[in-house]
């Protein structure tokens, strides 16, 4: 297939200005002003006109529950799995699928098998081995195996820390499941990161700082999640970040509500405050914990209730970032796309640029509204409307 975008204000992420992009199969093959290119009728090629679009890489989110989650109330708060164009429909062309809570019922067969269906269906999936749970529930029976044999497989998460559900690892076994899928992403060349679950706890970030402070292990070989979900939790974070890690803001499309029930940091907000403080924009990403539960507890650990997270909250941060933050659109959306890429070792995805994969977005210049998503070189939502569906969508 090929396909010409013409007259697009190109963000690579970083702003390049108005240009025409060309598609061959499944790859950027062009990137220029003026584009010329004669086919003589051997190919069919689509043109989409982008007067009055940004044309962005597809978003990336790097923590997702694409079988489900949740279960704290009971089984019947266990979250649905994503579909299709719970994924296509907010600009979302890769996917890193993690499981949470319930490491039981959900198992790395599942997972895989729910990341590979939805990578037949035409996004590109990876996966975290594990859960909260320590010691890791794995497929081979090892942590290392895992990174290192198994290709969706490119670290460990979502490890539970600092959280009344997680197994309560001590600082010996933490230092052993990150030290074991560091060294597996090293043979494998993979990223071997550790996605780490951080809950509302006063001791906070205080294993990971400990790791980097009294091993070898660098700051690098940790993506901490949910950083935003307090004050306190996100000040630790910010530290984190000047420091050299790379931190995870959770995107959130209803935080005007959680803003009034805890004192969660919206991302917006949050970013703002790294940027201010000298943090790099290369230092932090968003990912949505879609489909993952939002319980609610007291301050007993009590059960009070459940929500669910969105994948449509990564479109709405950025824009967010944009419109109540003054936060230029190439620093928003370096957060869902060449940063994620870069932590994760995802060589081809995350920038506009020949050679790389062909995800890409189109949104409207006014609003930034999802107009166009092509992911892998097939276009997948046009105006607005999905014209791939999952295979039991209807």
């Amino acid at each position: 297939m090929v396909i010409i975008i013409r007259n697009a204000q190109v963000y690579q992420p970083e702003y390049a200005g108005k240009k025409d992009l060309l598609i061959l199969g499944d790859q950027i093959a062009a990137l220029r002003e003026n584009l010329q290119a004669e086919f003589n009728g051997a190919v069919s090629v689509t043109e989409i006109d982008g007067t009055g679009m940004v044309l962005t890489p597809g978003f990336i989110d790097s923590h997702e529950h694409i079988m489900g989650g949740g279960g704290e109330g009971g089984f019947s708060t266990r979250t649905p799995e994503a579909v299709l164009t719970d994924l296509t429909m907010n600009g979302i062309t890769t996917v890193v699928g993690c499981i949470g809570t319930d490491g039981i019922t959900r198992d790395m067969a599942a997972l895989l098998a729910k990341a590979h269906g939805l990578e037949e269906e035409g996004v590109t999936t990876y996966v975290y081995t594990g859960s909260y749970q320590v010691p890791v529930h794995t497929l081979t029976g090892s942590v290392m195996k895992d990174v290192m044999l198994l290709d969706k497989v490119i670290g460990a998460g979502e490890i539970a820390i600092s959280d009344h559900r997680s197994s309560q690892p001590t600082f010996e076994e933490f230092v052993r499941i990150v030290s074991d899928v560091r060294v597996g992403g090293m043979l494998a060349g993979k990223a071997g990161i550790v996605n780490i679950h951080l809950g509302d706890s006063p001791r906070l970030m205080d294993l990971i700082w400990r790791t980097v402070r009294e091993t070898e292990i660098p700051y690098t070989q940790f993506l901490p999640t949910h950083v935003n979900r307090n004050e306190a939790l996100f000040q630790s974070a910010a530290e984190f970040a000047k420091a050299g890690g790379v931190i995870d803001f959770t995107g959130n499309e209803d935080i005007d509500y959680w803003e009034s029930i805890c004192d969660e940091v919206r991302v917006c907000s949050g970013i703002r405050r790294l940027l201010e403080s000298g943090v790099s924009e290369n230092n932090f990403t968003i990912s949505s914990d879609g489909q993952g539960s939002l319980p609610v507890f007291n301050s007993k650990g009590e059960y009070q209730g459940i929500g669910i997270g969105k994948a449509s909250c990564l479109l709405k941060e950025v824009r967010e970032c944009v419109e109540r933050e003054d936060i230029p659109l190439e620093t928003a959306l370096r957060a869902v796309t060449a940063n994620p890429a870069r932590i994760l070792k995802l060589g081809k995805k995350g920038r506009l640029q020949p050679g790389c994969d062909a995800d890409l977005c189109l949104l409207t210049e006014d609003g930034l509204k999802l107009h166009t998503v092509i992911a892998k070189g097939k276009i997948m939502v046009q105006e607005g409307k999905p014209v791939v569906r999952g295979t039991f969508e209807k």
